[in-house]
């Protein structure tokens, strides 16, 4: 177990973590800070863990599959808590969640065709994008709508991008 796949376990153990101080007053008054503090944390860890992994050539299958996992369960975590907490709209979740099953299973259908779709520019503008959005909601910035009408337009831009530049794969994988 290497330490950027102890990173990406660290990110996963953060989300129930995370949602308890989004969700109760278990930190008081300082409960929407601590949840604040927390993602932003695990978030440093995504960038952390794949840059290590790289530079150090310690790229694992773990770390391929669990990585996205761990980013997938934070930011989908954290967007269904601000959701319950009426600071962004269900169907701004709900793109952005779809979006994720959709490259996901896309991914699926591409690896059973000995295919690897690796992260494009726009997908990593995503999620830059949603980690802002995330911020200004938890920070209950003024004008945080803003931000999260740029996560919603990068993340179906990411999603097209996607469809676009790997059809051959839909069709190589049967669909």
């Amino acid at each position: 177990m290497n330490l950027p796949n102890k990173l990406t376990i660290l990110r996963v153990f953060l989300v129930p973590v995370f949602v308890v101080f989004m969700l109760t007053d278990l930190g008081g008054n300082y409960s929407n800070w601590i949840a604040l503090v927390i993602f932003v944390a695990a978030s440093l860890t995504d960038s952390l863990d794949g840059y290590l992994a790289r530079k150090n050539n310690l790229v694992t299958n773990f770390g391929k599959f669990m990585d996205p996992v761990a980013d997938k369960l934070l930011v989908c975590s954290a967007l269904i808590c601000l959701m319950e907490l009426n600071r962004v709209p269900a169907w701004m979740v709900l793109i952005i969640i779809a979006r994720e099953f959709i490259i996901s299973g896309f991914r699926l259908v591409a690896s059973d065709a000995g295919v690897v779709i690796a992260a494009s520019y726009w997908g990593k503008f995503k999620t830059i994008s949603q980690v802002v959005m995330i911020i200004a909601l938890l920070i209950e910035f003024p004008y945080a709508f803003i931000f999260s009408w740029i996560a919603v337009i990068l993340t179906v831009v990411s999603l097209v991008d996607y469809i676009v530049k790997n059809v051959n794969v839909i069709k190589k994988g049967g669909m």
